[in-house]
């Protein structure tokens, strides 16, 4: 807990309903503490209560001047509503002041995804001085791409898992508000993770229930992976930084130019909306868009 929660009991009250009932991950309670710290900050001495429709929409331009960009203060905002209406629900506060207060529009960025022979390089093997976390690495990064895993759920996984990927070539998922899901693996994936777990032994430590480990035998940490896909990419000779939510994306785009099944894909990645994975139509257009160009007589320049 940080120190907005000392600051404010309430907020205390707040983020332990959030973490105990609403069953958050500790990520999203922590961004929630972090947004709402900012409230705190920008309301100084004046009580929660007297704050006014005027005096938020004054707070998110001064955010916005300092930089924040539109996403980032439509997350701000969604926590501050939240918060404020869990305080009218007990009688805290009369009305919301963040009612009808709209953050200003950013652009759209589209995800960056590998294209299929870039991921085919990224998936070869490579020299190394310690075969062992080679060969974990390698499992890791043919998950990530054959399942479309977030980070945190490939971090989280447990040996347990192992018996259903071989056995069944699926995978039981924890994601995002403690939503399970089902997802197929590969036969590549399957493979590298069969390679890894007759090498993990090796690495782990005995009591350690952890699928993937890092050097000291504990459940490997994110910022690891994250170091250790970056450094795979450079030692190949990818030309762009590559990081583990490009394995997704890159998942979830090839998915979807080979079947076109826009709700399949959206299940396997546990959107829980529809419009979260429809910007993988977009990328899928800027393929076919290159095709045409290349392609067509009418379309190519003379």
């Amino acid at each position: 807990m940080t120190s907005a929660a000392a600051v404010d009991p309430r907020l205390a009250d707040y983020l332990a309903e959030l973490t105990d009932q609403r069953r958050m991950s500790p990520h999203t309670v922590a961004n929630y503490c972090r947004d709402l710290k900012k409230l705190l900050t920008a309301a100084g001495e004046m009580p929660l209560a007297d704050l006014q429709v005027y005096h938020v929409r004054r707070f998110v331009a001064q955010l916005h001047g300092q930089g924040l960009a539109g996403r980032s203060l439509a997350r701000l905002l969604s926590a501050w509503r939240g918060f404020f209406r869990w305080l009218g629900e007990r009688g805290m506060l009369k009305a919301n002041p963040c009612d009808g207060i709209r953050p200003p529009k950013s652009p759209r960025l589209l995800p960056k995804a590998l294209s299929v022979d870039e991921t085919a390089r990224l998936l070869e093997p490579v020299e190394d001085d310690d075969p062992v976390q080679s060969t974990r690495d390698l499992a890791m990064f043919e998950l990530f791409y054959s399942s479309g895993l977030r980070l945190a759920e490939l971090v989280a996984l447990d040996c347990d898992v192992l018996d259903s990927v071989m056995n069944d070539g699926e995978i039981r998922v924890l994601g995002k508000r403690s939503k399970l899901r089902l997802v197929p693996v590969g036969s590549k994936a399957r493979e590298a993770l069969a390679a890894w777990a007759a090498l993990r032994p090796e690495l782990a430590r005995p009591d350690e229930k952890a699928l993937f480990v890092g050097a000291r035998g504990a459940r490997i940490s994110p910022r690891m992976v994250e170091s250790r896909l970056a450094r795979r990419a450079i030692q190949l000779g990818l030309p762009t930084h590559v990081h583990p939510h490009m394995l997704r994306h890159s998942f979830a785009s090839h998915v979807l130019q080979s079947s076109g099944d826009l709700r399949a894909v959206q299940e396997m990645l546990g959107h829980a909306s529809i419009a979260s994975t429809q910007v993988y139509t977009h990328l899928d257009f800027q393929h076919l868009a290159k095709v045409y160009d290349a392609a067509h007589p009418r379309a190519k320049a003379k």
